[in-house]
């Protein structure tokens, strides 16, 4: 086994050799090296805390690193607290290089990392690791740069991102050779996949080679989906020279896909054939690159086994409607600027919407059996959880779920696991949740059912992502209830742990679909009904299309010009007057791209402070970035951040003290505000801190709001961040921020 380890390790390291700069070689590690190491990070300046996270709030786009000069990005870690649900979905991931405006990588976080969905889970493979239930995430692919290289996170989501913890480990080379190429990475989905065509991975022109794919399946029909063949395309054929034999096969698996992480290829998440049921497999083509020199079209098949109403048979191989999604990944030569822009927010997720239901709040109408019911604050993170104390086997809770519009809903229980946990079945109201009567057609077994949700783990984690199971429901109140049926024999006790409940709005299924299958050349397409927005023109060109695009395209064009951050000032008019549109998704993507043009539209102002009173929080907390980003030239805006303060949501007021912190000296008229904070004791740590910072960035100044932060540091001591803001303020120590 030994000798088997050293001979994989040789292995990397030759396949290696054509990307990484240096080589490798049996030697290698003792070879002296042409380059310097240093790493961007999270870390802050107050050395004495141990706060080294970023906060990231709603529509916010944070910088991970801007590298100057030649290098090679060779690492990169991080690991995030958030409580929204499909998060990993709702951040996206970018890589610029060389000043490009358009990323070269453009994925979702989590699926950049091999997980799809939306979903934390581990995976153990040598380009991509996620350990700690998926909470820490590591990339190994190397990204060359020969001028600058600039890595980014943006939150797509409504809700703040109250911990962003990252490592970028990078080389710094004097030049690259001619013939390095830049690593790529791209994110696409259809839902459904098409009809009559092939589910596309990448088309691009250019020279390179294909490196990876991470597939995302969620099942809109029972039975085995993945009897499609992969298909790979190279400099224009027309028959692909790659030709699979099925989508396991693909994955280097057979009969089936199930739970599995290997050095090459994987499944983190494999949940059988129901309705309902996801995948996420990766296959990394490291030791199989696929060369192109003129243009590549990588895909699959989108067939498998099909069923009739009563589970029977109906083909063995057929066209399938199921919900497809993917990121590519490939090495270039040159910056790829020819894709389409992938699909915002919340579109991404698996029914493209969700509603975050914070049943905390519902534990007055909670009822039990053989058990008690609680909330239990701040369990893990920023994580709150309604908590059964279990007396044992059929130990339950029932928690009222109100439903607005009558419809078919996939509910998704967000359920913590703990070293005290038992298992437990779901209920919607008194009926077993996720059993299906009949049988896939792959299979003489009737699917098993009810599901049972196994919770013990030796550590406290929330929370698990679990599908309950698609589900008719009634407009008005029904009752989820989990019922305990045993536990695991480590497990000291039988308790249960929910952190939120999430209803998907799940659209008519189309179940059957007329029989296509073709080896003719594929047909790129987007999944817009308007069509995609492609990337890589002249700012000139978004602004001519803004006046006869579509309206479903206005704020996917507004955000691409954002894109171009301060060479994007001339089309400030432009986006100002999109500020007042009927449209929430309009407006929001106008102020997005004021925020990151920055300093250089303050003519922008009026409709930045008309937005800081919008009806919804999303546009409010977009209009204190946009003054933040604008700076101290933003200071006719004071009065009406410092009202911010009291916004009723969260990530609003952190924005707004950030804003004011942005402004300095200049924003003293809110120091009053600032320190009202910091007296209520019903705020969050979050705003608490945003306040502190806003109060040492304003100086002396702030005078008024010693006494509240000489409360504060009697209390948590002389290296606090109280007691550095007092310094500051009291001209005893020199503003450092960075």
């Amino acid at each position: 086994m030994r000798l088997a380890l050293i001979f994989l390790l040789f292995s990397v390291l030759a396949s290696a050799q054509e990307v990484v700069p240096g080589g490798g070689d049996p030697l290698d590690m003792a070879r002296l090296k042409n380059y310097s190491s240093a790493r961007a990070t999270s870390s802050n300046r107050f050395v004495a805390s141990n706060d080294d996270s970023k906060r990231i709030k709603p529509g916010e786009t944070l910088v991970m690193a801007d590298l100057k000069g030649a290098g090679m990005i060779s690492h990169i870690w991080l690991t995030v607290a958030d409580n929204e649900f499909g998060w990993p979905r709702l951040l996206r991931f970018r890589v610029y290089y060389d000043g490009h405006k358009t990323p070269s990588v453009d994925a979702p976080l989590g699926d950049f990392f091999g997980v799809g969905h939306g979903a934390e889970r581990n995976l153990e493979s040598l380009m991509i690791r996620d350990s700690s239930q998926g909470r820490a995430r590591n990339s190994y692919w190397v990204m060359p740069y020969r001028k600058s290289c600039r890595i980014t996170v943006t939150n797509e989501g409504h809700r703040l991102v109250p911990m962003f913890y990252y490592h970028v480990d990078y080389r710094k080379y004097a030049s690259l050779p001619s013939d390095i190429a830049y690593f790529h990475a791209y994110y696409r989905q259809e839902r459904p996949a098409r009809k009559g065509h092939n589910y596309e991975f990448l088309s691009v022109h250019g020279s390179g080679h294909y490196v990876g794919t991470v597939l995302s399946v969620v099942q809109t029909q029972v039975s085995w989906f993945g009897e499609g063949d992969d298909l790979f395309y190279i400099d224009g054929a027309t028959k692909p020279q790659i030709l699979g034999t099925g989508s396991e096969d693909y994955f280097n698996d057979a009969w089936g896909l199930r739970d599995s992480s290997g050095p090459w290829t994987g499944t983190p998440i494999a949940e059988g054939e129901r309705l309902g049921s996801r995948l996420t497999g990766y296959r990394w083509h490291v030791p199989d690159p696929i060369p192109f020199t003129k243009s590549i079209w990588a895909g699959i098949e989108h067939s498998g086994w099909t069923a009739n109403p009563d589970g029977s048979v109906r083909s063995g191989f057929e066209e399938r409607s199921d919900y497809f999604s993917s990121v590519a990944f490939w090495y270039q030569k040159g910056v790829n600027e020819e894709l389409p822009e992938p699909p915002y927010g919340y579109d991404r997720l698996p029914f493209g919407n969700a509603t975050q239901l914070v049943i905390q709040n519902a534990i007055n109408d909670v009822t039990t059996d053989k058990g008690k019911a609680s909330v239990q604050k701040e369990v893990d993170w920023a994580k709150d959880l309604l908590y059964l104390a279990a007396d044992g086997i059929g130990a339950r809770i029932n928690i009222p779920i109100d439903i607005s519009e009558a419809g078919m809903y996939e509910l998704v229980g967000l359920i913590a696991q703990a070293p005290d946990y038992g298992d437990y079945t779901a209920l919607m109201d008194g009926e077993p949740m996720n059993v299906d009567p009949r049988k896939a057609a792959t299979s003489e077994i009737p699917f098993p059912g009810p599901e049972i949700y196994y919770n013990y783990l030796p550590e406290v984690y929330v929370a698990k992502d679990r599908a309950l199971g698609m589900v008719n429901l009634t407009r008005g109140r029904h009752t989820l209830s989990f019922v305990c049926t045993g536990k695991d024999p480590h497990s000291v006790g039988y308790n249960f742990g929910l952190n939120d409940v999430v209803l998907e709005k799940v659209p008519p299924l189309v179940e059957e679909v007329d029989q296509v299958r073709t080896d003719e050349a594929p047909v790129s397409a987007n999944s817009s009904n308007a069509g995609p927005i492609y990337r890589g023109h002249p700012l000139s060109y978004y602004l001519a299309k803004l006046s006869s695009a579509p309206r479903e395209q206005k704020a996917s064009i507004l955000r691409a010009i954002g894109e171009f951050t301060s060479d994007g000032a001339p089309a400030i008019q432009s986006l100002d007057s999109f500020l007042s549109d009927d449209s929430t998704d309009i407006r929001a993507a106008a102020i997005s791209s004021l925020a990151k043009i920055g300093a250089d539209n303050p003519s922008g102002i009026p409709g930045l402070i008309k937005g800081l009173s919008d009806s919804d929080a999303t546009i409010r907390g977009l209009s204190a970035l946009a003054l933040k980003s604008i700076g101290p030239n933003a200071a006719a805006a004071t009065t009406q951040l410092a009202q911010s303060l009291s916004d009723p949501v969260e990530s609003v007021r952190v924005a707004a003290g950030e804003a004011l912190g942005a402004i300095g000296p200049a924003a003293s008229a809110a120091t009053p505000a600032l320190a009202a904070r910091l007296s209520d004791k019903n705020e969050g740590r979050l705003v608490s801190r945003t306040a502190m910072e806003a109060l040492g960035r304003i100086g002396p100044h702030a005078q008024a709001a010693l006494p509240a932060l000489k409360e504060i540091a009697e209390k948590t001591g002389p290296e606090s961040i109280a007691a550095q803001t007092i310094r500051l303020i009291e001209g005893k120590e020199v503003p450092t921020y960075y």
